[in-house]
């Protein structure tokens, strides 16, 4: 007979309260979501909830950051072959547009995470999700500039952000992606 281990039972417990939590929190939202409803999603008990999370917001934070990872690691498999400044950029925004239109991505991360978590806590998954490959992707496209590289990568970020909404609301991407290599392309050549 092969037993699995005490870890091996904890993470699965974990994974399972995670998976629940997270396809509920993609269908009705956050504060929709009661804690009895995940427990019996994940067919565990609500002991198991509070044994490995101190609350809902906790069990939030871990789904979130499993999405933050799998945006931050879309976007680096498809930017990653790209030398040319404006193309390695370019392919991280549309990494970026085509992981956010996945599945409840963007209402977790861009809608959900700003009420539920402090915001230090969202600032974490806004740099796990894309702000620092970003930030220095443009470190890369403006060596030796002198422009306030942090501010201009907050207001890119936002821009991309809201793009990210619109996209995943059913708007078409490729208009986005257009506005997106012009303005690149224009703030690299400045």
């Amino acid at each position: 007979m092969n037993r699995r281990s005490q870890g091996e039972r904890t993470e699965t417990t974990r994974a399972a309260l995670i998976q629940a939590a997270r396809s509920l929190f993609e269908e009705r939202g956050y504060a929709a979501t009661g804690t009895p409803e995940i427990v019996a999603a994940a067919s565990v008990t609500r002991g198991a909830l509070y044994h490995h999370f101190s609350d809902k917001a906790q069990l939030f934070e871990a789904v979130a950051q499993q999405v933050a990872q799998e945006v931050a690691d879309e976007i680096s498999l498809q930017s990653r072959f790209h030398t040319e400044p404006v193309e390695a950029l370019m392919a991280g925004a549309q990494a970026y547009f085509a992981a956010m239109a996945g599945r409840g991505r963007a209402r977790l991360l861009l809608l959900e995470a700003p009420a539920v978590l402090s915001s230090e806590q969202v600032m974490v998954l806004n740099d796990l999700a894309g702000f620092q490959a970003l930030q220095e992707g443009l470190r890369q496209a403006l060596p030796g500039a002198k422009w306030p590289l942090h501010e201009l990568t907050v207001l890119l970020a936002a821009v991309f952000d809201r793009a990210a909404l619109a996209i995943a609301r059913g708007e078409p991407g490729a208009p986005y992606e257009k506005a997106t290599r012009l303005l690149l392309s224009k703030l690299i050549a400045v």
